[in-house]
């Protein structure tokens, strides 16, 4: 209840001043946007955090996101900003850790931000909480941690992985005989294992052969062999969702394959992405032919023209900023959300907990097709025990053809059937 009374309560938002852009990440000084209602506006401050330049075979680096939110501001304020606000960037490396996550969290309490946007974190347990006490919500995270999901200050844009599984057991189930699904040694592997053999059953699918693997193996040569053997030879799949271990199990996976026949491989968004296909060689790729679900279109779709012009405009060749990346496409996505959340408010002063009110009471937000239209009331949310905040429980299928990924299907495919089953039953 502590977080509904908070609602009613915003924070004083007077305190958005020029003193919020103490530091070289903020992205613009301070002063009146042109063409504001008689210089009235006030700015508005966001973060968004990511990690970069982490180091370790298993570290994150979303570098790209921090600069796609710095472009964004920069081509927003050049078109009058937000409803008339300038709108003023936080970056914050998170560094894939725990403490950097919390200090960057802190860090948003600091500057006044009124909302974390567009951001990546594994570390939901230790950024959610400061954010909760302060009453900042965190719109369009990345959906790498399970409280993005569960948290009452959290606005998801996308499904996060459960929806991309529970898309990738609906794409599978429509060629293959039988999967194989090569998933970490671990409780969330289970969890996965239990998505996609749910999503297999709902479509007359024998339960896939579980085949668990160590997330920091060097090569996968066994989980390989065990995969390649329970999809059999004919139409048979084998999908692994291991995130930035993927690559290195499909390695094994290639090596094997001639002598088991032929077998369709697939992933996820996340695990299999447009820019490793380049980095493994385009369309020489070990991933040619595979099936991808992901969370948005296909990055050669035509709804993603804006974002690429500002990228080309703004972003003053930054090579972090790949406009395939999903990341960076997150935080697009993102922005564009706060954007009308903004727009709608129509106040001269935005604080964290006008923006809290306006998303708990249905505010919309067109993202230009790039998602559904999103909505954050009780009733627009999944609801279940396992994943009480997703609103968007829409994937799409994507096929890598000639070294790129392109829609398998038109349109998006609606999973809120197969996520109910499987919370309900797991």
């Amino acid at each position: 209840m502590t977080g509904w009374r908070r609602l009613t309560s915003p924070r004083p938002y007077k305190l958005l001043t020029c003193m919020a852009a103490v530091g070289a990440s903020l992205i613009t000084g301070c002063g009146v946007l042109p063409g504001a209602t008689g210089g009235s506006r006030e700015p508005v401050t966001v973060m968004t955090w990511a990690p970069n330049g982490s180091t370790g075979p298993d570290a994150a680096n979303m570098a790209g996101m921090t600069a796609m939110a710095r472009a964004y501001a920069r081509w927003v304020n050049n078109n009058g900003g937000i409803d008339g606000h300038k709108l003023l960037v936080v970056t914050c490396n998170e560094g894939d850790t725990s403490v950097g996550a919390a200090n960057c969290a802190r860090r948003a309490v600091k500057e006044k931000a009124v909302a974390v946007v567009g951001s990546y974190s594994r570390h939901g347990q230790a950024f959610m909480a400061p954010l909760e006490v302060a009453g900042i919500p965190y719109i369009g995270g990345y959906g790498a941690s399970e409280e993005e999901f569960s948290s009452y200050d959290s606005y998801p844009v996308n499904g996060g992985q459960p929806a991309l599984l529970a898309g990738n057991a609906k794409q599978l189930a429509r060629g293959c005989e039988r999967v194989s699904v090569v998933r970490p040694d671990t409780l969330g592997g289970e969890n996965q294992a239990w998505l996609l053999n749910t999503g297999l059953k709902e479509a007359h699918r024998p339960a896939p052969t579980d085949v668990r693997a160590a997330e920091s193996a060097t090569s996968y040569d066994e989980a390989a062999g065990q995969a390649l053997q329970g999809a059999g030879t004919a139409d048979g799949c084998v999908t692994a969702v291991l995130g930035d271990r993927t690559e290195t199990f499909f390695d094994s996976f290639r090596r094997l394959e001639p002598s088991y026949g032929d077998v369709r491989i697939s992933s996820v968004l996340g695990s299999v992405d447009q820019p490793l296909i380049d980095r493994t060689g385009g369309r020489e790729s070990p991933f040619e032919g595979a099936y991808v679900a992901g969370w948005y279109p296909d990055a050669g779709d035509a709804r993603w023209d804006e974002m690429r012009q500002v990228i080309r405009k703004h972003a003053f060749g930054d090579n972090r900023i790949d406009p395939d990346d999903t990341g960076v496409q997150t935080t697009w996505i993102a922005y564009t959300a706060l954007k009308e959340i903004v727009t709608a408010i129509d106040d001269p002063q935005i604080s964290a907990g006008k923006l809290t009110v306006a998303l708990n009471q249905g505010v919309r937000a067109d993202t230009g097709g790039l998602t559904p239209v999103l909505k954050w009331r009780f009733e627009d949310m999944l609801g279940s025990s396992a994943y009480p905040r997703i609103v968007n429980r829409k994937v799409t299928f994507q096929v890598v053809r000639k070294g790129r990924l392109v829609a398998e299907k038109k349109g998006f495919v609606d999973v809120t059937k197969t996520l109910a089953d499987a919370s309900a039953k797991g």
